[in-house]
């Protein structure tokens, strides 16, 4: 399920696009994976990204939740904090608690730092500043530490398949570094 059609197909994907503020009932399900996000830039306020980062992912959770999902991989952000003074963070940590709420037997969340990846095969805008940032990011790798280094959506994406698939019962935090596929 996304906001809008995917720019890609494959025989066993199906895609559906919706308004997460009236998500129709989900077919019963084991496991659900959650990596909806926005930037405040791109939703347009506080308000609108608060929408797709705290309520769109809590409505698609509860909706996994009462078709019998028992356990829930969501990508969250490096920083999440409900207390934190910081918006961003603090929204991602109100859905970290949310979703916690939730009854899950197993819960999964993925704190990735900044997420690399082909934003414009996604129909996303360009962001020459973040590109720029992560070519310098790309320099200094041997450098960095593990949580604080750039990673593709596509390697947080693996992690938390598998994380979802290995993992007991229980809530599981894993930090960017543990998200790294060397």
């Amino acid at each position: 399920m996304g906001r809008r059609p995917l720019g890609l197909s494959h025989p066993k994907l199906q895609s559906h696009t919706v308004d997460f503020a009236t998500l129709p009932p989900l077919p019963a399900v084991d496991d659900v994976f959650i990596a909806l996000g926005t930037t405040i830039k791109v939703a347009g306020s506080q308000s609108a990204f608060r929408a797709v980062d705290l309520d769109a992912v809590l409505a698609v959770a509860s909706a996994a939740r009462a078709s019998g999902a028992t356990r829930l991989g969501v990508v969250s952000a490096m920083g999440a904090n409900p207390r934190s003074p910081v918006f961003y963070n603090r929204i991602k940590g109100e859905m970290e608690q949310a979703v916690l709420g939730l009854g899950f037997a197993g819960v999964v969340i993925a704190r990735p730092s900044m997420l690399t990846g082909d934003r414009e095969s996604l129909q996303q805008a360009a962001r020459p500043a973040e590109r720029l940032i992560q070519s310098f990011m790309r320099l200094i790798q041997p450098l960095t530490p593990a949580n604080l280094r750039a990673i593709s959506a596509s390697d947080v994406a693996r992690s938390l398949i598998e994380a979802v698939k290995t993992r007991g019962p229980g809530v599981h935090i894993l930090p960017s570094g543990d998200l790294q596929r060397h």
